[in-house]
């Protein structure tokens, strides 16, 4: 058996984590199963490409924090897995965490041809070429990580697979040069976004000066998109702090890892049902109907309106 991680919390503590991580990830999650239920019951959300991307960005938020909640309990409960499944867990966590840098891009860029070209915006974003971008997205996210599964595949042993560990990225994939090739694409991935979302940004901005309410509107979800972006970022840098953490405090090592991982996990995936979900007057419609289930008021007939 292959252990690569040192110490473990008294059973008290380790129940009182898996308790405020459960509970916190659930709540996290159930709000955003909700938000789901209500986009796919009407269809003035499912054939609306805003409404969709934004959507995508919800059970992205659900994939990573199902994924966080398994890992984290099953860590503490059994402390080491089968390499081979904690190998899938990871890829698709680690997908899905890049997907969500570029479902904003791809949701900014949609503000901007909806304000800065409105004739040609129905036609240039329907609902097919949405599903085209999710699905590139997707792709784009796989292409960055599947590359390492070759390599770990080419120089690890057939029993590596077979073995149990501590389930960490690091410890799987611990390769110098994965390491320099995964600050490398995150750093294109960051830019490329950040340079996306400033274009767009300004572009909207100088629309707005015509006192355009919408223009406005669309302007400020771009600076929401960057915010989110910042909060994205932190995964990136999180070992860094953490490492720098440790390295200051290294009695709290296990207490510095878990507070990092709630901060930068869990805590931030509420802001895409805060920020755009109970913000879009449209959509927190729905969303009351949904759960008191007592209007007979019909949103569609008050059109579309921007996120």
């Amino acid at each position: 058996m292959n252990v690569t991680a040192a110490n473990r919390d008294p059973l008290d503590v380790a129940i009182t984590k898996n308790v405020i991580t459960v509970i916190l990830s659930l709540t996290v999650i159930y709000i955003n199963g909700i938000l789901v239920h209500t986009f796919r019951k009407h269809q003035v959300f499912t054939m609306n490409p805003r409404y969709i991307l934004y959507i995508h960005l919800v059970i992205n938020d659900i994939i990573m924090l199902a994924l966080f909640v398994i890992l984290q309990v099953l860590s503490y409960i059994l402390f080491t897995l089968n390499v081979s499944l904690c190998i899938v867990l990871l890829m698709i966590a680690i997908a899905s965490n890049l997907n969500n840098p570029l479902t904003l891009a791809a949701m900014a860029v949609e503000c901007y041809l909806a304000i800065c070209f409105p004739l040609h915006h129905p036609r240039i974003c329907t609902v097919k070429k949405t599903y085209i971008v999710i699905a590139l997205i997707w792709m784009l996210s796989s292409l960055t990580i599947v590359p390492d599964l070759f390599v770990v595949l080419a120089i690890k042993p057939t029993e590596f697979f077979n073995s149990r560990m501590f389930c960490m990225w690091a410890s799987i994939f611990a390769n110098p040069h994965l390491d320099k090739k995964r600050d490398v694409s995150n750093i294109l991935f960051l830019v490329s976004v950040w340079v996306v979302l400033f274009y767009t940004y300004f572009r909207i901005l100088f629309t707005a000066q015509a006192a355009s309410a919408n223009a406005k509107k669309a302007r400020n979800t771009v600076l929401l998109h960057g915010f989110q972006l910042m909060l994205c970022m932190l995964s990136y840098v999180s070992n860094l702090m953490i490492q720098g953490l440790i390295t200051l405090f290294p009695k709290d090592a296990l207490n510095i890892r878990y507070v990092a991982s709630v901060l930068i996990q869990v805590l931030p995936r509420l802001i895409s049902p805060t920020v755009y979900g109970l913000r879009d007057k449209l959509f927190r419609e729905y969303l009351k109907r949904s759960l008191f289930h007592a209007s007979s008021i019909h949103p569609e007939k008050r059109g579309n309106r921007q996120l």
